[in-house]
């Protein structure tokens, strides 16, 4: 197998296995291609087939390797594989997670031959001022966070307004919730201004599940059977309770408050909790969860602000691997490949909650050389460990897998005796 050290060796091993959790009772060809890509990835950080290619050290011409990589995305992923992959998130995520719910693009500013490209919103070059629109794709994500606190997907999807079956973004958005409470029954959905909608309120509510989501300053609620704005329900409270919370990668002391209020004048009664001093305008969560203390307060807003997490994640993914610098065109491949991605993304979640004396682990984390030896997202440093490590293998994963041949058999001429 060429493994030059003991690491690349375990190494291989952590991927060969996690990819073998994830293709159980499926055939072998599709064993072999998702062992090829997780580990091809991994190894390369990259989500380019010529770059995967690379890794996998084949006998075979580089142009055939990636020929057989692209027929294989375009075959989709078999649904099996798919609830494969959210058992083994199911058992990583406690049993009611936060699940964080947001969209981000893809931009393809040059690309003219992807398969039913549209134009998107360029997060990375608009502002509140200046919207700039280029080609590309919409992401809908759901992340849930693991027991030490790290995202992990349980819904992904690439879509685009061009498609010939598109609804709209909400039912994107609906189905990543009616997934969700499929795998978890009961979860705490958090999400930005975007998805500030009475379909979304409602939506949940129906689901019984609880939700925290922050609103735009138009939104008009009821108090005391009188309807009135949330921005001015802001301007006649102050804040009275006082903690630091941690938004944009720096440290704020934030005043909490909160007021009972409806959407409604026949609705349940939901709680707005409105947070001073961490930006301009004062942030408005409204939240179906229980309030009965100051603690209760402090949680909610805290649960809020763990929303930097999938920010974090689509930052990483589109770091880490590439995502946005992906060559294959049809819808199917994309999806595709959006999938082994995100299987990927698992698979550091995975490395991160080792215990910190794993030896494994802790090589990882020497390879990748930081600069700081304390953060909050492990992702990145765990990425680049594991791409110094497996640098030393000069073959891929196909020796791992054993070929079943039949046993020979001597050919008998029984009439001679």
């Amino acid at each position: 197998m060429a493994n030059y050290t003991t690491k690349t060796y375990s190494m291989k091993r952590e991927i060969v296995n996690f990819s073998k959790d994830l293709t159980k009772n499926l055939p072998l060809p599709v064993k072999k291609f998702i062992t090829d890509m997780n580990y091809g990835m991994l190894a390369s950080n990259s989500c380019l087939l010529s770059d995967i290619a690379d890794t996998l050290h084949e006998e075979t011409k580089k142009k055939n390797t990636i020929e057989r990589l692209a027929l294989n995305l375009e075959k989709g992923i078999p649904d099996k594989l798919n609830r494969n992959y959210l058992k083994k998130v199911k058992n990583i995520v406690g049993k009611e997670p936060v699940v964080h719910i947001d969209d981000t693009d893809i931009v393809k500013p040059c690309g003219r031959k992807f398969e039913d490209m549209g134009r998107v919103r360029d997060g990375s070059e608009s502002s509140s001022e200046k919207n700039v629109y280029k080609n590309g794709y919409y992401v809908t994500e759901a992340c849930a966070l693991t027991t030490n606190n790290h995202p992990v997907s349980v819904f992904s999807k690439i879509h685009s307004s061009r498609e010939e079956d598109y609804i709209s973004t909400n039912a994107i958005t609906f189905q990543a919730i009616d997934e969700s409470v499929k795998l978890f029954k009961k979860a705490t959905f958090v999400m930005d201004r975007g998805y500030d909608a009475d379909k979304i309120f409602f939506k949940l509510e129906k689901l019984r599940q609880e939700y925290i989501v922050r609103l735009t300053v138009k939104r008009k609620v009821v108090r005391n059977n009188r309807k009135i704005s949330v921005s001015e329900l802001c301007n006649r409270r102050k804040g009275k309770i006082k903690i630091t919370v941690r938004y944009n990668d720096k440290d704020y002391d934030a005043y909490l408050s909160h007021v009972k209020v409806q959407l409604k004048e026949d609705s349940n009664y939901v709680y707005l909790v409105l947070v001073y001093g961490v930006t301009e305008h004062p942030m408005m969560l409204l939240t179906n969860k229980e309030i009965k203390s100051k603690e209760d307060v402090i949680r909610i807003a805290r649960l809020y602000f763990s929303r930097w997490r999938i920010e974090e994640y689509f930052r990483s993914k589109k770091q880490i691997f590439g995502f946005e610098k992906f060559r294959v065109r049809s819808m199917v491949s994309i999806r595709s490949l959006n999938f082994m991605i995100t299987a990927c993304m698992t698979f550091l979640a995975l490395m991160s909650m080792k215990s910190v004396r794993s030896s494994l682990l802790i090589e990882i984390l020497r390879r990748a050389a930081p600069l700081k030896q304390k953060v909050q997202f492990y992702y990145y440093r765990i990425a680049k460990g594991i791409l110094k490590i497996l640098s030393y293998a000069r073959k891929g994963v196909r020796g791992w897998f054993k070929v079943k041949r039949q046993k020979y058999r001597q050919l008998a001429f029984s009439f001679l005796s």
